[in-house]
């Protein structure tokens, strides 16, 4: 697998200006399944006192080489998430990183 540059996507489900509706931002990580990739990527979130509100990680159906890791981490701004985004692309085994936001589900 060849390692490439994370990118985000924004979805247009922001709340409007002014609102103070929590947000939430999701990371979805794809990286080589290797037994030191899941404390490696929850690691990340860890030294910096963060708890993901969820996460979820599995082996791909089609490649077993594949592991797909999904996060949710509130009260994070654009800037936090992009800055994490990156951090999570620079580790060892991460292939790809993706990135959306949401309002949280009160």
């Amino acid at each position: 697998m060849s390692a490439s540059q994370p990118f985000s996507v924004r979805q247009p489900s922001e709340p409007a200006a002014g609102s103070n509706v929590p947000r939430v931002a999701c990371f979805a990580v794809q990286a080589e399944a290797d037994p030191g990739i899941l404390p490696r990527v929850l690691g990340l979130f860890a030294k910096r006192s963060l708890v993901p509100e969820r996460w979820a990680g599995h082996r791909s159906l089609h490649d077993e080489s594949e592991l797909t890791i999904d996060l949710q981490v509130a009260g994070l701004d654009a800037a936090e998430t992009d800055y994490l985004a990156r951090c999570l692309g620079q580790i060892p085994g991460v292939v790809a990183v993706l990135t959306a936001e949401k309002a949280a589900v009160l």
